[in-house]
């Protein structure tokens, strides 16, 4: 895990977020869909943020860099999910976990498992899938978010 070059530095003003910035919700999509874990990573405490941010909510500062993230961690919380968003609800009971990833960074995501079969300490795996694939109803999703893929844990 290596942080990118100076050109993806972290907008310094405002004025230079954009829509698909590496920094917004959309641009951490549209890595995601790449193939790629991304996390903002501030240059000024060492505070990941996942998904990316375009300022340290550790210290405020503006000085952050982007960072591929290890795709393996362990569950450090979790709960069941037992009245999901409705683009959800047949996937009820949902096993949702945050996970800290070998980098030390946190993904909130939901575990394919039983609330019964995770445990603290568990290895997990993240993995990428399109909604249709998880079964995700469309009609449900903001237009935006329609090319947004799903982001699962798989136990290992």
């Amino acid at each position: 895990m290596t942080d990118t070059d100076s050109t993806t530095t972290g907008p310094l003003v405002p004025d230079d977020i954009t829509a698909d910035s590496p920094f917004t919700l959309p641009g951490f999509f549209d890595a995601l869909a790449e193939g790629r874990l991304v996390a903002a990573r501030c240059t000024e405490c060492d505070t990941h943020m996942l998904p990316p941010r375009p300022a340290c909510y550790g210290c405020g500062s503006r000085a952050v860099t982007l960072s591929e993230q290890p795709r393996t961690g362990e569950v450090v919380s979790y709960t069941s999910v037992n009245r999901p968003p409705s683009a959800f609800d047949h996937l009820a009971p949902i096993t949702v976990s945050v996970v800290e990833l070998d980098s030390s960074a946190r993904l909130t995501g939901r575990v394919v498992a039983s609330l019964e079969d995770v445990a603290i300490g568990d290895r997990v795996e993240l993995r990428v899938r399109e909604p249709e694939t998880v079964g995700v109803d469309p009609d449900f999703g903001l237009s935006y978010e329609a090319e947004w893929p799903m982001h699962v844990f798989e136990l290992l």
